[in-house]
């Protein structure tokens, strides 16, 4: 919508007809003649239209150069720029979540239900239950990965993060045929859907409470953690790895090569590992990495205008012109 740089300027536009009226109501030159009684035959000449003009173009001149000095200007779309970060979501739903062993709002949940409440929160934003609240990552690219046997990309790289927590939401844990926990796989489907854009920070959110204990087929064998992490490194890719296991679940050697595996996979593409037993220490973890990961987000918020004073300006001269030239011409005066 056009504006004004100087809208008070405005308040002098009745000056126009003022100008107008002082244009065709000025004094006018007289005949000096002993007797005017010979000149009445001639013809009435050009003497009004001439101080028609004159009054009109003067004070269009004068309003064009008004509206010149109150700097008319029409704004031009600008785009906002903002950057954030580019968020994975691998999250674990082998057999082993569905352990009813966590706790949310007061009653007793399972984990992978526990995690889902908690990522919802370092999502959208929030306050949890225990009065711990989260920001939110509105300006980032997050995408969400779950696995259990096999990887599956649940949701792209998306804005849209309503959307994202309603598919989490939906996510159930798998049942004892297909519940083992793959992460090597988890972690290279992950890489996958990351854009391939220069100069933005990717990262990673890995969750799981056990070990990479599933090989594959035979002939197709899965990727071992390590050597996910090692591809994620070259990507520059940061991974945090946030154990939910507890130390009395299982064989206690699987379970202390699954911590080793998971600090690994932090350690070498630079991120941290975290142990979360609890949905408490799940919040802190997520609340510590939201702090990890804010960057300024520099965000260019100028108007940029088009300019229209100079041609007013210019149209004024041009009307103020063309009111000399008319009566230098029709409105030539005899001495």
């Amino acid at each position: 919508m056009p504006s004004f740089a100087h809208p008070w300027i405005l308040l002098l536009l009745p000056l126009a007809p003022l100008v107008a009226w002082w244009r065709w109501s000025r004094p006018r030159l007289a005949l000096r003649f002993p007797d005017a009684r010979v000149l009445a035959e001639l013809p009435s000449g050009r003497s009004r239209l001439v101080r028609r003009l004159d009054a009109v173009l003067y004070s269009v001149a004068t309003l064009s150069l008004l509206l010149a000095l109150a700097g008319p200007r029409l704004p031009l779309p600008t785009p906002i720029e903002t950057e954030g970060i580019e968020l994975m979501l691998i999250v674990d739903v082998s057999g082993s979540m569905h352990e009813v062993d966590a706790e949310w709002a007061g009653q007793r949940v399972s984990r992978l239900n526990a995690a889902i409440q908690v990522f919802e929160l370092f999502v959208l934003g929030g306050t949890s239950p225990g009065g711990q609240p989260l920001p939110g990552r509105p300006q980032d690219l997050i995408g969400l990965v779950t696995f259990a046997n096999y990887p599956e990309s649940i949701a792209p790289l998306t804005l849209s993060h309503t959307v994202l927590v309603q598919l989490l939401r939906l996510e159930q844990a798998r049942k004892s045929e297909e519940g083992q926990t793959n992460i090597g796989d988890a972690v290279a489907e992950a890489l996958l859907r990351l854009d391939d854009v220069k100069g933005r920070r990717k990262v990673l959110v890995l969750l799981s409470d056990g070990e990479h204990n599933f090989a594959g087929p035979k002939g197709s064998p899965t990727w071992l953690p390590r050597i996910a992490a090692q591809r994620a490194a070259d990507l520059d890719a940061t991974i945090y790895a946030i154990d939910t296991g507890g130390d009395d679940a299982g064989d206690a050697e699987m379970r202390a090569a699954g911590k080793l595996a998971m600090q690994e996979v932090a350690r070498i593409t630079g991120g941290k590992y975290f142990a979360a037993g609890d949905t408490s220490r799940l919040l802190e973890v997520c609340g510590e990495i939201d702090r990890l990961e804010r960057r300024p987000i520099e965000s260019f918020r100028y108007r940029r205008y088009r300019e229209w004073h100079a041609a007013f300006g210019l149209s004024a001269f041009a009307l103020l012109f063309a009111a000399g030239l008319i009566h230098w011409t029709l409105g030539r005066r005899l001495p």
